[in-house]
């Protein structure tokens, strides 16, 4: 290899350092259109497990979610819900109801974000359910959908509805 194509090779590599660096600091929903799978867990007899959310979550901190988490590349979204509903209530799901996607535009400091979820009505083991990520969730809870706690997180709202058939 002569000079001109070491140049030209080392050239490339800063070209590739540099995009992927760039690919690294992406921020998912905000660089490019995050993918979720959003989940409720209940038990039931219409009680549903809730997370109130702390500093260590991505956004609406304070503020009560039932559950949801990104999709890796290449995971199949079932895998991602298991994996998930297992990682923030320690808890296998006996089954599960799609109940369709739903996409999400919002604003976080100030930036526009843009999710696509897929969500899911899920059936756990109550007796089994702990709080999986006590460094994100300050507290974990059981409520009806008639006694939710407050605040809740801005998307939920939107989605009490289709919950209660």
């Amino acid at each position: 290899m002569n000079r001109f194509d070491k140049k030209i090779q080392n050239s490339q590599r800063y070209a590739l350092a540099v995009l992927y660096g760039r690919i690294f600091d992406m921020i998912k929903g905000i660089d490019y259109t995050g993918v979720t799978v959003s989940f409720r867990c209940h038990d039931g007899a219409g009680n549903y497990v809730m997370h109130k959310r702390g500093v260590l979550c991505r956004d609406e901190h304070g503020r009560w979610d039932f559950g949801g988490g990104g999709v890796k590349f290449g995971e199949a979204l079932e895998d991602a819900l298991r994996r998930e509903v297992m990682e923030e209530y320690s808890v296998p799901i006996i089954s599960f109801e799609y109940l369709g996607h739903k996409e999400l535009h919002r604003v976080h400091d100030g930036k526009p974000t843009h999710w696509i979820s897929f969500r899911y009505k899920v059936l756990v083991d109550r007796d089994k359910v702990v709080n999986g990520e006590p460094e994100k969730h300050e507290e974990i809870g059981w409520f009806s959908l008639d006694a939710l706690p407050s605040p809740l997180h801005s998307m939920i709202e939107s989605e009490l509805e289709q919950l209660q058939k």
